[in-house]
């Protein structure tokens, strides 16, 4: 039980909710749409990380969205912000204590396939963590040695293509950021079998399983990957081509917590 589920069950009520959902960059206007919703800053909520990034709120809304009790991230914080793998680590224990089994991660990414343009959606089946970073570092018990053998659990990835059948699949690469791969890495990422590639979700990812919640994952993909046209990268492509994508995002992600009623 963490301080922060305390503070917001006593404004939010007990009830148990069904469901994280943490939003990525670009991704955050889903917040808005959940019914009798109560929204609480991450500065305002104890060990919980505060982002600078622009394109991330910053805030823990609890609601319902599609008859679902949620508990809805707007906005995460990455690793590259203090060099802290674990910076999310409070954030999904609380999403813990306060009921859910499992949680939806979302992000945007770059792609390394050329039929999977910007704008398409894509379900993540198995990740490369190229950083080789760890937000278990440190971690004193067994526990640490958590199992990624289907980190993404194929009964929820299901629910996901069920959602959207035209719904992509891939390996999504974690690298560490803030800059931008080089062509280079990108062509080692395709070789390796990556098929995008972003600076989050992975650590989440690790965290999420340690903790006991299944994950499902989603990436809005924002732009091809470095040397994939020969234009250069931007954070405001990145938010730009994440609004464009918001439609058939919204759609899959409501229909996805709509299985949980």
């Amino acid at each position: 039980m963490t301080e922060a589920a305390d503070k917001i069950r006593a404004s939010a009520g007990d009830a148990p909710v069904r469901l994280g959902l943490v939003l990525g960059s670009g991704l955050g206007a889903l917040a808005s749409e959940l019914d009798r919703a109560h929204a609480f800053p991450f500065e305002d909520l104890p060990g919980f990380p505060v982002s600078g990034v622009s394109g991330h709120a910053g805030a823990v809304v609890v609601g319902e969205l599609e008859g679902v009790r949620v508990a809805l991230l707007s906005g995460r914080a990455h690793y590259y912000e203090d060099g802290d793998a674990g910076v999310m680590r409070t954030p999904l224990e609380t999403i813990r204590a306060l009921g859910a089994e499992a949680v939806l991660l979302t992000n945007s990414a770059g792609s390394l396939r050329d039929e999977m343009p910007p704008g398409a959606l894509m379900s993540i089946c198995d990740h490369i963590n190229w950083s080789g970073l760890n937000p278990l570092i440190g971690e004193a018990t067994d526990d640490r040695f958590v199992s990624l053998v289907d980190a993404y659990a194929p009964h929820l990835r299901a629910r996901l293509k069920a959602a959207d059948p035209e719904l992509n699949e891939g390996v999504y690469a974690w690298f560490s950021g803030p800059s931008f791969e080089t062509p280079a890495e990108i062509r080692a990422a395709r070789i390796l079998g990556a098929d995008a590639v972003g600076m989050s979700t992975v650590p989440e990812t690790i965290l999420a399983r340690f903790l006991g919640l299944e994950v499902a994952a989603v990436s809005v993909v924002t732009n091809y990957a470095a040397g994939m046209t020969g234009q250069p990268l931007s954070h405001a492509e990145t938010k730009s081509e994440a609004a464009k994508a918001l439609t058939r995002f919204r759609a899959l992600v409501r229909a996805f917590v709509r299985s949980f009623a």
